[in-house]
Parts: C-alpha cells; structure tokens; sequence
C-alpha cells in the first residue's frame, strides 16, 4: 500500500470513526424510534460511499465498518444496561443481544458496508468483480431496503367512528424527557383513567387495546409507557436518574398534564404489579388529584416476594428433578440480586410453578399484545431489553419499599382486582397488607379462575368492577 493509499485509508477510518463517536451520543443503546433507525441508516450509507469512494478500495467495506464499532463500544463504555453491557451467556443475555448489538449493526454498521461497497465500486468502472460478490451485494440491498421500509411504518390508533372521542398516541414532555401513552375513549368529557403498568420497562398498550377496549365506552383510558418502557424507551437516559422518586414524580406529572387537558379535578388511577407501587405512593402523596385508586396483580413488599418465590422454585426444582436449576438457585442464594441476570430463574420459571387451567380466560392470560398496530417494529422488538435494562436501573431502589409499613392510609377509595391463582409471593404480602390498610372505602374483587394478569385474563368482568367504581360502590 502506497504512502497516498494509506492516507485515504486513514481519513476512512477518521470518518467512520467520528460517526460512532456521534451516534454512541445520540442513540448509546442503538436506534430506538423510527426517526433514529432512518436516520441512521442514511448517514451510514453516506459516510460509507464517501469512504469507498475516497479510499477506491474494497478494503473500506471493513475498515469503516471495524472504525465505526471500535468508536462506539468505546464512547458509551459508560452506559449501563444488559444491551449495552458485554454479552452474558443466558438466554436473556442472548436476547440482550441480537435485540441490542444485533439491530444496532442492521440499521448502522450494514448500510456503512453496502455504502462502502458502492462507492468503492463507482471509482472501478469497467472491473465487475466476481458474480458471487454481486450476487451478494444484490442480497443485502435487499434485505437493507426491507429493513429501511420495516422501520418506516409509524405506530398507530384507530379512530373513533363518531364525534367527541379520543384516540392518539402522545409524547408528554414530563422533566428532560418525553414519555409516551395511549390515550383513547368514545367520549372526551368521560372520566379519565390512567393506567400505571407493571414491571420496570414493560409496556401494555397492546393488551389494553385488544382487552379492554370495552373501557374506552366509559372512560378516556391512558395507558402510559413508563420510562424505560415501550415508547418511552428513548427516555431511559441517563439511567442514574431512574429511580422509585422519579417514577412517582412522573406519575404525577402525567397526572396534571390530564387533569389540565381534559379539564377535570381529579381522575382515577390503575396500577398493575410493580407499577401498583408506583401508584399507590402517587395516591398516598397527592391524594387530591384521585377519585380512586384500583390495583391489580398488587404489589406490596418486592423483596418478601422474591424471598418466597425463591423458596418456591427451588422446592418444585427439587421435587420434579430439575437438578441444574436448584443448583443455580442454591449456589446463588435468595435475593434480593444485583445483576438482573440472578433473576432469570425466577421470571423464567415462575410461570410453571405457579401454573393453572388458562382455558375460562382471555389470551391475556399470557399474551403481552405485542400484534398491534400501536407499537412500531422497533418497538416491539426492543420490548425485552426495555424491560431487562430499566429492571436493572429502577429493580434495586423497588426493594426498599414495603407498603404495610409505608402505606397503611389511603384517603380515596380503592378496590383491588386480584386472581385467585396469584403468585403466593404476592398474593401473601397483599392479604396482610390488605388486613392492615385504612381508606375511605376499600373492596375487594377476586376473580377465582384468574392469576396475576386478571385484568387482562377475564376482562368483562374487569370492566363490570370499573361500572361499580364509577358509581362509588
């Protein structure tokens, strides 16, 4: 290689190397919205063309590329999260993976490649190549494009037929970030109802939308996306600052964005699992801003729970000749855990220790209503590491709260929703914090044949318990 050569090589490396720089900044975790992913693509693509043009080598379709990766893993180095982290050797971890480091090379380091290949191939006219290498650019332009229209379709709601309803998907400012909700009902001047999901980083407009449509006919129904989560993934950074507070606060801010927009006092608050904690200090701290609280799957003492679930796999382990697991589970200890991945076993075997008859409910039972039109493909594909990265940011500050002794008051009313085949980490914890709480009015519905999901598992019944709500019974 010429002295000349080398020096085009070395501006190839330079661009591309300032483009990972730029894109670790602007999206550490990968590109997370529709914007970010085209975005990303058309840049990649022509820094990669000016840097096979520029170099009239083929070598820049690898050295861009190996530049690009190099500046990027170094530049967010401190950014922390499972997708972010280096790769753990668990199914969670290789979900981690594909889903993170995975599309990240898809939207960003594949068209960078191609670019590449293209404008090196435009300074050789006349030279080819061979028919495999063509045949094999042909194949990812293909795939690119595909991707590139993937990425394109924008998450949407159905419309209302009639006058006077809502139905949109809203970004609300709340703070230095923007979190995402649904918010749909046949009527605009209906009662408002937020609903606060569960786990850290899920999301549930998709389960909202396909099972509880029916609420949409009383109330105007909010489903948000908590930080970390669905459509507020983006807003995960910096995750030092995610924390059971500023869950709380954004609970809040949601609150009175609400309350101002659809002009009324007070709305009514719906927490499910983890996000029923969220709720309840929301309620507890600005019980003014509520006509009601109702909780579902509630959560009370993260860490007591963990403890008994713990104790309840490694028992059915032992008696049905999973060897390997109780191991794990015995060289581990009981939680409460630092790094996400020592709660695998628990989220992966807690469904099947805790197994029942589905057949009475809806597919909610089990289904997370990922096939609808309101997520975008990077959404859903994102799902799993919004839930293990926002889990590894907000998990560890959820285990300090215990309601039976930080909430024994609640001054609105509350009506609980549980199933009766609910976990008995949970359903434990509940009936003793239940015992012990003081309200207004307090009431408790539980739907026999129904588990952690009931909202979702038996939703016409669900609905009937929020006609009961509304009429203050």
């Amino acid at each position: 290689m010429t002295s000349r050569e080398m020096w085009r090589m070395a501006a190839v490396v330079a661009a591309a190397t300032a483009w990972g720089v730029v894109a670790a900044r602007w999206t550490p975790r990968g590109p997370l919205t529709n914007a970010q992913a085209l975005w990303s693509i058309g840049i990649s693509v022509a820094v990669g063309l000016g840097a096979g043009w520029w170099s009239r080598s083929r070598w820049a379709m690898l050295a861009a590329p190996a530049a690009f990766v190099v500046a990027l893993e170094l530049t967010r180095i401190g950014v922390r999260g499972p997708s972010v982290d280096a790769p753990h050797l668990s199914p969670f971890g290789m979900v981690a993976l594909l889903a993170g480091r995975g599309v990240h090379g898809v939207l960003s380091v594949l068209p960078l490649g191609l670019g590449a290949a293209y404008g090196a191939g435009l300074t050789r006219r006349g030279h080819r190549g061979s028919r495999i290498r063509r045949a094999g650019t042909a194949v990812l332009t293909t795939v690119l494009v595909a991707v590139t229209v993937a990425v394109s379709v924008p998450a949407r709601t159905a419309p209302f037929p009639g006058p006077g309803g809502v139905a949109e998907l809203a970004l609300v400012d709340v703070g230095p970030y923007r979190l995402g909700m649904m918010i749909r009902g046949a009527d605009v001047g209906a009662p408002v109802l937020l609903f606060i999901p569960g786990a850290p980083g899920g999301t549930e407009i998709g389960s909202t939308r396909q099972q509880l449509a029916a609420l949409e006919q009383r109330f105007v129904v909010v489903t948000l996306d908590r930080r970390g989560g669905g459509s507020s993934y983006p807003a995960l950074e910096p995750t030092d600052t995610v924390t059971l507070g500023g869950a709380v606060a954004d609970t809040v801010a949601v609150t009175d964005y609400l309350r101002d927009r659809f002009h009324q006092d007070k709305i009514y608050l719906l927490g499910h699992s983890g996000g029923s904690i969220i709720s309840v200090l929301a309620v507890q701290r600005h019980p003014g801003k509520y006509h009601a609280y109702i909780g579902t799957g509630q959560a009370v003492d993260l860490a007591a729970s963990d403890r008994l679930f713990y104790q309840d796999i490694l028992a059915w382990a032992g008696a049905t000749g999973h060897d390997s697991l109780a191991r794990r589970l015995t060289d581990q200890g009981a939680p409460p855990y630092a790094d996400v991945y020592l709660y695998e076993p628990i989220m992966t075997y807690a469904p099947r220790v805790y197994d029942y008859d589905h057949g009475p409910n809806a597919k909610g039972a089990t289904g997370f209503g990922l096939d609808v039109p309101e997520y975008t493909l990077l959404q859903k594909i994102h799902m799993m590491n919004g839930v293990l990265d926002t889990w590894s940011a907000l998990y560890p500050d959820l285990q300090h709260v215990d309601l039976r002794r930080d909430a024994p008051l609640l001054e609105v009313p509350v009506y609980f929703v549980q199933g009766g085949h609910e976990m008995r980490g949970l359903a434990t914890v509940f009936d003793q914090w239940y015992e012990r709480l003081r309200a207004p009015r307090k009431h408790l519905d539980v739907f026999e044949t129904a588990g952690h999901r009931a909202m979702f598992e038996q939703p016409d019944r669900f609905v009937a318990v929020m006609d009961r709500v509304l009429t203050g019974r």
